[in-house]
């Protein structure tokens, strides 16, 4: 049977030849810098997006010269086509772009040293969020905080995700399945866990934190464009979990759900508690813009 291929260092390998060695700095201090993208219909969304930030995320880091961005965009089209090959067609996957500093210095011996890239894809985990679609994601905020912006800056996309880790440990100890919110040390809210979140006010239209300080999420953009098309305004707001509590809906945006419902924050009902009608006019809109039917097609492959 047909293995799914990946992209290591220029090289398409199979999955047992992707290997990355232990002296790697990547595995030795967590010095990751990582995209995800998603397949609609086997093809890649915003491909030419997510290497941007890449890039923004490879020069904060020093690693710019080091990566061919132009030849990686080419391989991960490849790539996703070459694996969404060996799936049902109406399913789709998640393509990791994942570049480390390569092998520690100290431990090169004097060999030289140079960034690893690789790329990996896999089925997408409808599992993981298909009913919230129609129930809604439960959030809780935590004690656990955003990290500050001088320890590394909101825009660098990194794997060093302990932080996430962390608030979702304590959310789920607070409330079962519940996802966490992160503040940051004056308690504003900066973003979910993996996602940006997005409030709605009717007589204000969508509020999100200022961008300085959350990621350029690819997703949140899609979210802007489809709701400016509806004539929907946005604002850039610094926002507490009074603001969110109180706003007629919240949203979640991230790349491999696209959108969700927020329906509760700390155990109790935002609004009526059910998704609300704009989430369901964006999410219809997104579904249209693309070709697939989005909560359909995780509904569809949840029990893969």
């Amino acid at each position: 049977m047909p293995q799914p291929q990946v992209y290591l260092d220029g090289q398409f390998v199979s999955p047992d030849e992707a290997r990355i060695p232990l002296d790697d700095l990547g595995f030795m201090l967590g010095a990751t810098v990582t995209e995800q993208l998603r397949s609609f219909g086997g093809r890649l969304f915003h491909v030419d997006e997510h290497l941007a930030r890449l890039a923004r995320s490879l020069a904060i880091v020093g690693l710019s010269d080091g990566v061919d961005l132009k030849s990686l965009s080419t391989a991960a089209v490849q790539l996703a086509s070459t694996n969404h090959a060996l799936l049902d067609p109406a399913d789709d996957l998640s393509l990791s772009i994942f570049v480390t500093p390569g092998t520690s210095p100290a431990l090169a011996n004097g060999r030289p040293v140079r960034p690893r890239v690789c790329m990996h894809t896999f089925p997408l985990t409808f599992g993981q969020w298909a009913e919230k679609y129609s129930v809604g994601e439960q959030l809780v905020v935590t004690q656990v905080q955003q990290v500050s912006t001088p320890c590394w800056p909101s825009e660098l996309k990194c794997r060093s995700r302990m932080h996430y880790y962390l608030a979702d440990r304590e959310a789920r100890e607070r409330q079962p399945g519940a996802r966490a919110l992160l503040p940051d040390a004056e308690g504003r809210i900066t973003e979910a866990t993996t996602a940006n979140a997005l409030l709605y006010e009717k007589d204000s239209g969508i509020l999100v934190p200022p961008a300085a300080r959350v990621l350029p999420g690819i997703s949140l953009a899609m979210v802007r464009w489809l709701a400016q098309r509806r004539g929907i305004a946005w604002h850039e707001r610094e926002l507490t979990a009074a603001d969110v509590a109180a706003a007629d809906e919240v949203m979640l945006s991230s790349t491999p759900f696209c959108l969700l419902p927020v329906t509760g924050l700390d155990g109790k009902p935002i609004g009526p508690g059910q998704p609300g009608p704009l989430f369901q006019s964006l999410l219809a809109d997104w579904s249209v813009e693309v070709g697939v039917d989005i909560a359909g097609q995780a509904k569809r492959f949840a029990q893969r």
